[in-house]
């Protein structure tokens, strides 16, 4: 009798472990742990928190057409034999899968920016190896796009009282999936935003160059995009890497509308890559720019940003700081077009090194005095600015690029920076601390 109880008791303890294994595949408790929660119990509909996340999104090229060449068994089966290989990989750089969309992932990395991007670079790879099985059971290979965005998110429980799931959402949600669509029309495997690539802490590991400047959708700024290509075959990395340069600077020259110059950049790239997709799609803009007279895809950079009252936090010193720095990297971009005097733009340069300290010293003082939460974060991209403001301004005393590859550096690097922290970071602690008084 005694046997047939520990029996008894030994069941239960495996069956409880069962069950809470299964719980654990339904529940994402790796997503309730960021809401300080521990058990499913103490979870209620509206629970919500604000954290700094990257957030990726997968999906697979052509899934539909694929899946109609299976029977519904076997669209299940190859589903799931794909996913599990993807969940690996993103379980294994922390990160947390917030749903699967049919065929597509949404995952959140509440880590680094590099772990995610790294954890992208190992899912495309994963996909290769993936696809040498399909091939040697004479199945078609398959296609992912994957798309990054990194920004603060509220993340919490939506629903109702029946039906209630723990999710993430924010404006770099939504651009983390327009990324992930952006893939098709550059045909290209991985694509990053500004706010990812500005978060990147060694850039220099990954194979990155810079592919466009657009304007998302609800959205009054144009954000930067920037193509990953550490996937790419051996050969394919090494061309585009040796093209690097000549490809940016072709680009700039796009978007200040100096089309035929843009034009010849991109065929001697062509020349040297003849299969780089980008390169072809840029030559398709110029050639229909050439023969319209206009492309709406074309930024009109001759037309700089005004700054207006939106930028404006409520504090009146980094207000005027604010407002110093835009109009220094305004009179920088026209020094440098004017290419007379150099010595203008050195004085710029100059002011702007000691200006950038002093404003981020007054800025993360005034935070901390005042217990921002996301002080480190602001710490984070204040140093990344610093990095980059460092790599400008080599370029620009070296004297080795085009005049109009300077201009759009700054304005990427110094203007859109500046314009899109001050309105999406700074507009954050200044809301911030109005809800505080509000109280």
């Amino acid at each position: 009798m005694k046997d047939h109880n520990n029996l008894e008791s030994n069941n239960d303890l495996e069956s409880n472990s069962k069950n809470k294994s299964l719980l654990d595949s339904f529940i994402p408790y790796k997503m309730l742990n960021l809401l300080g929660k521990e058990n499913i119990k103490d979870v209620r509909l509206g629970d919500q928190i604000e954290k700094e996340l990257t957030i990726l999104f997968a999906d697979i090229r052509g899934f539909t057409k694929l899946s109609e060449e299976m029977t519904p068994k076997e669209n299940f089966d190859f589903i799931n034999s794909y996913l599990l290989k993807m969940e690996k990989i993103i379980v294994e750089h922390n990160g947390i899968i917030d749903k699967f969309l049919g065929d597509g992932i949404m995952a959140i990395f509440p880590t680094s920016a590099d772990t995610a991007l790294k954890s992208a670079c190992l899912m495309l790879e994963e996909i290769k190896t993936f696809n040498n099985s399909r091939i040697a059971n004479n199945e078609s290979p398959i296609k992912a796009g994957i798309g990054l965005n990194t920004g603060l998110c509220m993340l919490g429980t939506i629903g109702g009282p029946s039906s209630m799931e723990c999710t993430v959402i924010s404006d770099a949600v939504n651009l983390a999936s327009g990324l992930e669509k952006l893939t098709k029309n550059y045909q290209v495997n991985l694509l990053i935003g500004e706010n990812t690539f500005n978060n990147l802490n060694e850039k220099n590991k990954f194979c990155i160059r810079f592919i466009d400047r657009v304007i998302v959708k609800g959205k009054s700024q144009p954000q930067s995009v920037y193509e990953v290509f550490d996937n790419d075959c051996e050969e394919s990395k090494r061309l585009k890497t040796e093209t690097k340069s000549i490809f940016e600077e072709a680009l700039a020259h796009y978007h200040y509308r100096e089309i035929e110059i843009a034009k010849d950049l991109l065929e001697k790239c062509l020349t040297i890559n003849p299969k780089d997709k980008p390169v072809e799609i840029y030559l398709e803009r110029c050639n229909d720019y050439l023969a319209k007279g206009i492309d709406q895809r074309v930024q009109e950079l001759i037309h700089p940003v005004e700054w207006d009252d939106s930028f404006n936090t409520g504090h009146k010193e980094i207000d005027s700081q604010h407002f110093q720095l835009f109009t220094t990297s305004m009179k920088l971009i026209n020094s440098v077009n004017k290419n007379i005097d150099k010595s203008e733009s050195i004085k710029l340069l100059a002011f702007l090194d000691d200006y950038v300290t002093h404003h981020f010293r007054t800025e993360e003082k005034f935070l901390e005095a005042n217990n921002y939460p996301f002080l480190e974060r602001q710490k984070r991209q204040h140093r990344n600015f610093i990095k980059s403001f460092e790599t400008i301004k080599m370029e620009i005393l070296n004297e080795e690029k085009s005049k109009i590859f300077l201009m759009f550096r700054i304005q990427i690097f110094l203007v859109d920076w500046l314009v899109n922290h001050t309105l999406r970071e700074d507009q954050h602690f200044a809301k911030y601390f109005k809800s505080l008084d509000g109280e």
